[in-house]
């Protein structure tokens, strides 16, 4: 219960009787000084015990504890693999209690959302992570919750898409605000490439795109196992040790880049001509958060391991 709701129901039982006492207390009576001491007392009584209550710590929620799943810090994202495996395994042995833990599924490619169903194999799922994987472009790392798969995956997508025209928008008006301004040389190339990578990523979530690289589910240890063996899957890190998602960070891998195709040997290359170097992609600058909703994807604080990129900042 929260403090002040406490406080309201407070008034509501106390008040009342308190104000009648009090208008006795005004008559002149024999026992004044006995019913003035036996109200003090009860007031000092039911405060302290609103005290207790706002203060003492709810059961099953350790103060400060987050759970983290996912890549170490200083850990190469083949050793996590590999310990992800070994864990699976000695859970599926039994060494767990826990009949249906969390688990982290890490996918060995961008997914689309309709071919969930079919990697997973009708796995309940609780959260996904996306990213748009477009070349040269350091785009933004995201957490979805979702019941149905694949339609909040799609509309979660929709949403977000929604949010990166907003974005874009934002960042042309900066950079039409610093235009003429001492600061237009150094701030304008920003901003203009924050809107061209945020107008990449709407389009490309509008499209459905192959963007889900990682899913949050609970199973039975047995179904993990099979779930690791199908074709998609590129590892299950279970997390028994896991007792609720809001206290939770999870850090996966992003997928491995696909190679480029090798040139044929049939052909000859030109000699290339030398050109300047054009720069990366900046990260996007700061923008407003996404509306709070049931299922919306929120930015993850930080960029899983990966060996293509990382996320963008997360707006703010």
């Amino acid at each position: 219960m929260r403090f002040d709701d406490l406080l309201r129901r407070i008034d509501d039982a106390v008040v009342p009787p308190l104000g009648r006492l009090l208008d006795r207390l005004r008559r002149p009576t024999g026992h004044t000084g006995l019913l003035t001491a036996v109200s003090l007392i009860s007031v000092t009584a039911v405060l302290a015990t609103a005290v207790w209550v706002a203060e003492r710590p709810r059961e099953g929620t350790p103060p400060g504890e987050v759970v983290r799943v996912g890549v170490p810090d200083g850990t190469s994202v083949p050793s996590y693999l590999a310990e992800s495996r070994r864990e699976l395994d000695a859970l599926s042995a039994g060494a767990s209690g826990d009949g249906t833990p969390y688990a982290l599924v890490m996918f060995a490619a961008y997914l689309a959302p309709d071919r969930l169903p079919t990697v997973l194999n009708g796995a309940p799922v609780s959260e996904v992570f996306i990213r748009a994987p477009l070349p040269g472009m350091q785009t933004q790392i995201a957490r979805m919750s979702v019941q149905r798969v694949p339609e909040d995956v799609v509309s979660g997508m929709l949403r977000f898409a929604d949010r990166k025209e907003r974005e874009a928008r934002d960042y042309q008006e900066r950079a039409a605000e610093v235009t003429g301004t001492p600061d237009e040389k150094k701030l304008r190339p920003v901003y203009e490439t924050a809107a061209r990578v945020a107008i990449a990523e709407a389009t490309a979530y509008r499209t459905n795109c192959s963007c889900v690289y990682a899913a949050v589910l609970r199973a039975a240890a047995p179904d993990l196992k099979r779930l690791a063996a199908r074709p998609g899957v590129r590892a299950v890190d279970p997390a028994p040790e896991v007792r609720t998602l809001d206290r939770t960070v999870f850090l996966p891998p992003l997928p491995d880049p696909a190679p480029a195709p090798a040139p044929s040997p049939s052909v000859v290359e030109p000699t290339p001509t030398p050109v300047e170097a054009t720069p990366t992609a900046e990260p996007t600058p700061t923008a407003e958060p996404a509306p709070p909703t049931a299922d919306p994807p929120t930015a993850v604080p930080t960029g899983p391991v990966g060996s293509d990129s990382t996320g963008s900042p997360e707006p703010g």
